[in-house]
């Protein structure tokens, strides 16, 4: 048998480190891909929160300056039918100005409580 000195290809040392590379490099992107999603799916609940807050916050502006919904203090809307979110708003009426701010919170749940809050002020004329 007659060996070449020169031999073309690679070795098995090479290609089991190639392929350790590789491994490496593809659970990398696997562990991407889970933050990816998980961040995406806080992305989507924070959109959906926001909605909530400014959909309620229209409605309210678009009341009646006296409408029992504006009258001062707290008031809870509780869980919104079918989400993970719960809402709330508070009236406070500076009466001396004839002004009302009005303030939304949406609250919910997911690896943490979180909460986001829009505000207006809304003025009787």
């Amino acid at each position: 048998m007659i060996r070449r000195k020169n031999q073309d290809g690679f070795s098995l040392i090479e290609i089991l480190i190639g392929l350790i590379i590789l491994a490496v490099g593809l659970l990398a992107i696997g562990g991407l891909q889970i933050t990816s999603i998980r961040e995406g799916f806080s992305s989507n609940n924070i959109t959906q929160a926001t909605i909530l807050a400014q959909d309620k916050l229209e409605y309210l502006k678009n009341l009646s300056y006296t409408d029992s919904h504006l009258n001062s203090g707290q008031h809870n809307d509780g869980t919104i039918p079918n989400t993970i979110f719960t809402r709330e708003y508070s009236v406070l009426e500076d009466t001396g100005n004839n002004m009302k701010t009005i303030t939304v919170t949406i609250q919910w749940t997911d690896r943490g409580n979180h909460s986001i809050s829009f505000s207006t002020i809304r003025s009787k004329s």
